[in-house]
């Protein structure tokens, strides 16, 4: 078995390092060429090891053939470290078949030609493709503006001087750099993060590049990662609510943060003390708006807080409202229709700490009614009585109004009695008058019937026909 490759002449010594398994034989080969006679030291013997520098498979065998021209050769050795079985020889050659090659080696091929030692070496360099490729968790959300570090590890690989390693954002090519020795090999680029990263993938991948070799460029890829940016603003949210409320009245609540991104992810929160409010949230942009209404049941100070959560930071704003109890005014009249010359009592009412005021004239304390009396006259018919209340809360005067008009009947109620008396008489009298009237018309209304004559010829004298009166309908 004579092999048509290529080959290299072999001298006495190797041009490198043995592998510690082949030191052996080399050192008795050296031996032997040290006790050779004299005069065969020197000479450049051919002994051929094919295939020449062979690069394999891990795990993959490999059949090696020891060859020379020498008409005279003796017996050709294949020494090496890996498992090997001779698989035929003959006149100058010998063929050896190499078992589960799974890492580099030299070959060593030795032989004599007319007493004289021939040696020939061949470096095998095994390929394997890497075990793991990953890219290491990124962050959860990474701020915009700072620098981002993409680590790629890689387990196995060889030759680690023909792999490289490229980080990508998407198909971009971020960096590439060569995987090194270590095991994982770790390797980074650091990148500025921006908006346009938000939601891109970012990857890495491994080539192993054997193109010098005759073969070819192997890549593995790393499963993708997606990335999350976010912007968030050092200024708290805008919080607008009143200063004041009533117990029991709904009012407004409006958060505002603007230099938000992405707005549409943040998330909002409004309470009125440990009372989650249902706020209902827009985006617009970079701005974020949560609306709301609220309610306080009571008096007293309630805190509105509103806080704003995106990328794991916080922007809160708290603000205080006075809720207040104004009660009233009631204003009332002892009677509403009152007759000339009667008393007539006015009063204006209302909660505590609120102070009245009725026709200008002020209650003596807050919390305090005021009266007003009077006599009605005509004059007064029709009078509108007004009342004012006036509530302070923290220095702010808050006021309201009532209104209520009297009436005010006819002096005399006796003659009043008597025209009314008078005036229900005749109209009796109008009454029995009238129907009088009509029952006379109807008595004067007769309807009478005629018997026509007989047209047969009478048998005793003619009598003349009597009319007879039918009854009066």
């Amino acid at each position: 078995m004579k092999a048509t490759s290529s080959y290299r002449l072999a001298t006495m010594m190797p041009s490198g390092p043995l592998p510690g398994a082949c030191w052996t034989s080399f050192i008795s080969l050296l031996l032997v060429c040290c006790l050779l006679p004299p005069g065969t030291q020197g000479q450049e013997l051919q002994l051929r090891v094919e295939p020449q520098n062979p690069v394999v498979p891990a795990g993959e065998s490999l059949l090696v053939n020891c060859s020379t021209d020498c008409p005279s050769a003796g017996l050709i050795f294949l020494e090496t470290s890996l498992l090997k079985e001779s698989v035929g020889r003959g006149l100058g050659w010998a063929a050896f078949q190499l078992s589960n090659v799974t890492g580099d080696t030299q070959l060593l091929c030795s032989g004599f030609c007319n007493g004289s030692q021939m040696i020939g070496f061949s470096n095998i360099t095994v390929y394997r493709f890497p075990e793991r490729v990953e890219l290491a968790p990124l962050p959860h959300w990474q701020p915009v503006g700072e620098n981002l570090t993409l680590r790629c590890m890689v387990s196995g690989g060889a030759p680690r001087d023909h792999l490289t390693v490229v980080l990508l954002r998407g198909e971009e090519e971020l960096g590439r750099q060569p995987a090194g020795e270590g095991e994982p090999a770790e390797v980074t680029v650091t990148v500025l993060a921006s908006r346009d990263d938000h939601g891109a993938n970012f990857s890495c991948r491994t080539e192993l590049d054997l193109r010098s070799q005759g073969l070819g460029l192997f890549q593995n890829s790393s499963a993708p990662r997606k990335l999350r940016t976010f912007a968030m603003p050092m200024t708290p949210p805008r919080l607008v609510v009143p200063r004041f409320s009533e117990v029991e009245t709904s009012w407004p609540v409006d958060c505002t943060l603007d230099g938000l991104f992405p707005a549409s992810e943040a998330q909002v929160q409004l309470a009125l003390g440990d009372q989650m409010l249902n706020a209902t949230v827009v985006s617009h942009g970079d701005t974020l708006t949560a609306t709301a209404t609220a309610k306080a049941e009571q008096e007293s100070t309630q805190e509105i807080v509103c806080n704003v959560t995106l990328g794991g930071e916080s922007r809160e704003t708290r603000e205080n409202v006075k809720a207040y109890s104004f009660q009233g005014p009631n204003l009332t009249l002892r009677e509403p229709n009152a007759t000339e010359g009667t008393t007539v009592t006015v009063t204006c009412a209302a909660g505590p700490r609120v102070r009245v005021t009725l026709d200008g004239v002020p209650a003596a304390a807050p919390g305090q009614p005021a009266h007003l009396q009077l006599n009605a006259t005509a004059k007064d018919d029709r009078r509108t009585f007004f009342c004012n209340a006036t509530l302070e809360v923290h220095g702010v005067i808050l006021h309201r109004n009532r209104s209520v008009q009297l009436r005010v009947l006819c002096r005399n109620p006796i003659a009043i009695t008597i025209v009314l008396g008078v005036l229900t008489i005749l109209g009796l009298v109008i009454l029995v008058a009238a129907s009088v009237y009509v029952f006379g018309v109807q008595k004067r209304r007769d309807i009478y019937h005629v018997r026509q004559s007989s047209t047969r010829l009478p048998l005793a004298p003619q009598q003349p026909d009597e009319a007879v009166a039918v009854e009066l309908s």
